[in-house]
């Protein structure tokens, strides 16, 4: 089997390839530049020059393999044209073959207990453009394609990802870790190497299927912040911060840090067999 990967120099993506190639699968990787070549190629892969507005590069890479991941993302003003342009491209080119597509439980903004992938959508600003964009990627399973869309929750592991970014590095910079609000609202997480395994998975489910990428404990924003401060050294050094004021340290992304979540990822465990085992994310977070 070959798949094709866009995001494939990325935290996820990296850890997606090395999931692929250990199962014997061929990974071909989009690599918009020379360290995105040697990276993919290091773990693996065959790297495929061109970037996500290079439709006609991910059309053709897509009808070359047997199934296609799409983790990729542009950052700029046109980041949902560009996403759904890239989906439209990759699903013309996989046609009747897998489609996993990314999203992201943010979309479901504050949660009610806990919930499910049916549960109503409420998203942050950060990312209102996603819910359009995948259902135009869902409405073509009954067209006889496969699309399936993947909803990571908050990815740590690796000491990498949102968490090393917008909280352990300015803590080190800083002093002290910022934490938004009263640090009571509850994260959706999922270790990095568990979702990898999750996006192998979606490859063999059900057209039109849609799963939580979460595992099963759901800590807070304030056990998380506590833990990065033991990690970097300075244990007990949070600092929390109005909601405005985190915004302007963090950008719009302080409204998702914000969010109230406790999303299920039970649908994956029973129809793909998923079987995360690493839940413990203040664990993980508090080793040096």
């Amino acid at each position: 089997m070959k798949v094709f990967l866009t995001g494939g120099s990325g935290y996820i993506g990296r850890a997606a390839i090395e999931a692929l190639v250990r199962r014997g699968i061929q990974v071909a990787a989009l690599a918009r530049s020379e360290e995105s070549v040697r990276a993919v190629r290091g773990l693996g892969a065959v790297p495929v020059p061109g970037a996500l507005t290079d439709t006609d590069v991910l059309r053709a890479a897509a009808r070359a393999a047997d199934g296609v991941i799409h983790m990729g993302q542009h950052y700029g003003p046109d980041t949902a044209e560009v996403d759904r342009a890239a989906a439209e491209a990759l699903q013309d080119g996989a046609g009747p073959r897998p489609y996993v597509h990314t999203g992201g439980v943010w979309v479901y903004g504050d949660t009610d207990g806990v919930a499910d992938e049916d549960g109503p959508l409420s998203p942050p600003r950060i990312t209102a453009w996603r819910t359009d964009n995948e259902k135009r990627v869902l409405a073509r399973a009954g067209t006889g394609e496969r699309p399936v869309v993947v909803m990571p929750g908050l990815v740590h592991g690796r000491f990498g990802g949102l968490v090393e970014m917008f909280y352990a590095a300015p803590g080190r910079e800083t002093g002290s870790v910022p934490c938004v609000g009263d640090g009571a609202n509850h994260w959706s997480t999922v270790h990095v190497d568990d979702l990898a395994e999750l996006y192998v998975l979606a490859l063999n489910a059900a057209p039109g299927s849609v799963y939580a990428g979460v595992g099963d404990l759901h800590p807070t924003q304030a056990e998380i912040a506590h833990a990065v401060s033991r990690a970097i050294g300075r244990p007990g050094a949070v600092r929390h911060l109005t909601e405005a004021e985190a915004e302007e340290r963090m950008g719009p992304i302080a409204e998702a840090f914000a969010l109230d979540q406790r999303l299920t990822g039970a649908r994956a465990r029973r129809e793909l067999g998923w079987r995360p085992t690493r839940f413990d994310l203040p664990a993980d977070l508090a080793r040096p």
